[in-house]
């Protein structure tokens, strides 16, 4: 069973930058490919940003790529989320997930297996 907190979510302004955090619990973090997604009300949870256990492969989704970065350190037990040039429209709830495979393919949130309690983006215009 794999325990993920989030932290690092907060208010800025449009332009600004903010970095997520997401903690896991189990030594064997280095085995589960990370994704990152997003969700506001009324919305399915999108993806955002993904890495493969080692960190050597990343995915993002179209609308952050250039923005966001993704990375993690697997001595920390952590992945990042480094979200720079915000947008209002980058406002959600942000959720760190682990899959199965390490391979961090999955585009969906049914591609993933853990999820931490999410943290809220807020940006302002």
């Amino acid at each position: 069973q794999v325990q993920l907190v989030e932290s690092g979510g907060g208010l800025v302004q449009a332009g600004g930058s903010l970095r997520l955090s997401c903690a896991a619990s189990e030594r064997t973090f280095s085995g589960h490919g990370m994704g990152w997604f997003r969700q506001v009300p009324g919305k399915e949870r999108e993806f955002v940003a993904a890495i493969s256990w080692s960190g050597g492969i990343t995915f993002y989704a179209d609308s952050v790529k250039g923005r966001f970065t993704i990375s993690r350190d697997n001595a920390k037990n952590t992945v990042y989320l480094q979200m720079n040039s915000l947008k209002p429209e980058d406002t959600a709830v942000y959720y760190c997930a682990a899959d199965l495979t390490g391979l961090a393919f999955g585009r969906t949130r049914y591609d993933y297996h853990y999820w931490g309690q999410g943290t809220q983006v807020t940006v302002s215009s």
